[in-house]
């Protein structure tokens, strides 16, 4: 448990610290995204070549298992980390985590579908607290209109969607390979394959101490250690137990982010994200339920 909370606050916290490099240090998103991947995908494949240097290759030796791998790291790794710091950048690391935190809700609409059935009842009740949730955070309950900009909307609802084919997609892969080869691999595909459209040396910003000890943090606990804990934990509770305390993720995104960046979040926000974090107990609840049976 502990490890798990452990991962989930250092994502949290980095979401924060991207929000200090694009506010105040004018980083482009697309910078930053392209050099936590190419950083964090080398790191991770020089770890799995320590422990054995022939499975780093063995993977593309499968024509299946290497088309799914691109499809991963474009769709799935490539898509969640840049609209998630786009989503920062046109609003704030509380609401662009908060609204990424659809993303098991668009998954338990996808499976629905794909089974040819409708939700049940608890189901239906996350489905109800999670359009109220985001009703609330982006309007402030006010119909007519947004209290934060379409264009943070666009991209958090956009990387709730990369989040769901982030979960889903690479499941056999992982099963296969393990979780550090694939990831790896694919934080270093999406890097490659992002450095064509935004190459790393192409730099947006104003570089201060501050700002360098940002970048170190995003790359070596915000995305190494914080990927590490996560999966660790895996080994010792199961993955909607690990799902549901995820939620520290958007707390300690929202917290920092009000006390450090002074973000002015008002009881409205709070009440949509508590809405919003609802459906994610219920759905874990749910799949551990299915689990135990």
């Amino acid at each position: 448990m502990m490890l798990v909370i452990i991962g989930a606050g250092l994502w949290g916290i980095s979401g924060t610290v991207a929000q200090f490099l694009f506010s105040l240090q004018k980083f482009s998103p697309e910078w930053l995204v392209v050099v936590r991947l190419l950083l964090s995908g080398f790191i991770l494949l020089i770890l799995t070549y320590t422990k054995d240097k022939h499975k780093v290759w063995r993977i593309w030796k499968n024509k299946r298992d290497g088309i799914s791998l691109l499809l991963f790291s474009i769709f799935g790794m490539l898509a969640v980390q840049y609209t998630y710091f786009a989503a920062i950048k046109f609003g704030n690391a509380a609401t662009a985590t908060v609204l990424q935190y659809l993303g098991p809700v668009v998954i338990t609409c996808y499976l629905s579908l794909r089974s040819k059935r409708l939700p049940n009842i608890k189901e239906m009740i996350a489905l109800f607290l999670a359009i109220m949730g985001t009703f609330l955070l982006v309007t402030h309950g006010h119909m007519h209109r947004l209290s934060i900009s379409g264009l943070t909307l666009f991209w958090g609802i956009s990387s709730a969607f990369a989040v769901a084919f982030y979960t889903l997609q690479p499941y056999k892969l992982l099963m296969k390979w393990g979780s550090m080869l694939v990831v790896g691999w694919a934080m270093l595909i999406g890097g490659i394959g992002f450095s064509l459209i935004h190459p790393p040396w192409r730099f947006i910003g104003t570089w201060s101490l501050r700002a360098f000890f940002a970048v170190v943090f995003i790359v070596i606990f915000g995305t190494l250690i914080a990927f590490y804990c996560y999966l660790e934990s895996l080994k010792y509770i199961s993955s909607s137990e690990a799902s549901l305390l995820g939620c520290v993720e958007p707390l300690s995104a929202t917290v920092l982010s009000v006390i450090w960046l002074h973000v002015s979040f008002s009881m409205v926000e709070w009440l949509g994200m508590l809405c919003i974090l609802s459906t994610i107990a219920i759905l874990s609840l749910i799949k551990h339920k299915s689990d135990i049976t």
